[in-house]
C-alpha cells in the first residue's frame, strides 16, 4: 500500500531520516520539497492556516512523490487523527504530549479495535472502499506515531512516554521547551541543556524508538550536531524559513542592507577628444 521500505521500517532499523516542516498549503511547494530529497514531510497543522481539504491535497501531492506524509496535529484530537489518516497520511506527530495517557490516546486513535479505538471510513486511505483489509494491516504494523516533547513535564516523564506501546518516535520542540521552563528561544541556558541532557540520557535507554529534534534554522552544522548526539528523526526547518533564508540571502548579494557602503564601481577611462 505505501513506498517500500515504509518509514516505520526505516525508523524500526535505526535508519536516520530527513524531513521539514510544510505551514504554506500550495501543492506546488510540497512538490518542490518532495523532489528535493527528504524522507518525509510533515504537514503542519498546529502552527498554520491550512484547512483539512488542504491537508488532504498536500498529503496526496507528498505521498505520490515517493515521500512519507506525516500531519503534525492542532490538538490531541481523535477526530482530527481520523480525518488525516483516513486522507492518506502514513501517521502523526502529537503536539505537546506530556504524559503517557495523552500519546496512548494518540496511539488509539490512531489504530482500528481491538489495538484502538479508531471509527472505521472507506476513503482515500483504504483505496475509496477497495483495500480496506490491507489498510488495517498496514495501521498496525507502519503507522507512525511521533511524541512531540516540547515540555519539561514532559521531559520529567520520557521514560513512561517512549514505554508507551505503539510509539515510534519522539522530536524535541526546542522553543516551546525552553518556554516551559520561561527561557523562550535560550537553547544555551543551564536549566536548557541539562533538560536535553536528560532527554538524550532517558532515550539511550530505547534504543528501539526513533529520537528525533527539530532544527529550526536551515544549518547544516546544526544537523550534523545533533545527529552525533545520537538524533536519528531530524526536521529540517520549515518552508517558510528556507523560503525566507534564500530570499533574503539572494537579496543580500545583490543589493546592500540599509545604511551599508559600497565602493563605487571604478570610472572607465574615456578616451580624449583629438585636437583639431
Amino acid at each position: 500500500m505505501k513506498t517500500t521500505p515504509s518509514l516505520r521500517q526505516k525508523l524500526r532499523t535505526g535508519q536516520i531520516t530527513y524531513g521539514s516542516w510544510i505551514q504554506l498549503a500550495h501543492p506546488a511547494i510540497a512538490e518542490i520539497m518532495a523532489a528535493a530529497g527528504f524522507d518525509w514531510l510533515t504537514v503542519d497543522l498546529e502552527h498554520s492556516t491550512i484547512g483539512i481539504d488542504q491537508a488532504e491535497q498536500l498529503i496526496r501531492t507528498i505521498g505520490l512523490c515517493g515521500v512519507a506524509p506525516l500531519v503534525r496535529l492542532s490538538d490531541n484530537d481523535p477526530v482530527q487523527i481520523k480525518r488525516v489518516m483516513d486522507a492518506g497520511a502514513e501517521g502523526v506527530i502529537v503536539p505537546m504530549v506530556k504524559n503517557r495517557a495523552e500519546i496512548a490516546a494518540a496511539v488509539a486513535a490512531v489504530r482500528y479495535p481491538p489495538q484502538g479505538s479508531r471509527g472505521v471510513g472507506l476513503a482515500r486511505a483504504q483505496g475509496y472502499g477497495t483495500q480496506f483489509e490491507e489498510y488495517r494491516a498496514w495501521v498496525a504494523d507502519d503507522s507512525v506515531i511521533i511524541a512531540q516533547i516540547e515540555h519539561i513535564e514532559a521531559v520529567h516523564n520520557l521514560d513512561e512516554i517512549l514505554s508507551t506501546p505503539g510509539v515510534a518516535g519522539f522530536i524535541v520542540g526546542p522553543y516551546d521547551l525552553s518556554g516551559s521552563l520561561g527561557l523562550p528561544g535560550e537553547f544555551t541556558h543551564p536549566e536548557m541543556l541539562k533538560a536535553q541532557a536528560e532527554i538524550r540520557r532517558v532515550a539511550a535507554r530505547h534504543p528501539e524508538i526513533a529520537a528525533g529534534y527539530h532544527i529550526v534554522q536551515p544549518q547544516p552544522k546544526l544537523v550534523a550536531e545533533k545527529v552525533g548526539e545520537g538524533y536519528r528523526f531530524i526536521a529540517y526547518s520549515t518552508d517558510m524559513i528556507l523560503l525566507g533564508e534564500a530570499c533574503r540571502g539572494g537579496m543580500s548579494q545583490i543589493r546592500p542592507a540599509p545604511g551599508s557602503h559600497r565602493s563605487p564601481a571604478p570610472k572607465s577611462k574615456q578616451p580624449r577628444a583629438r585636437r583639431q
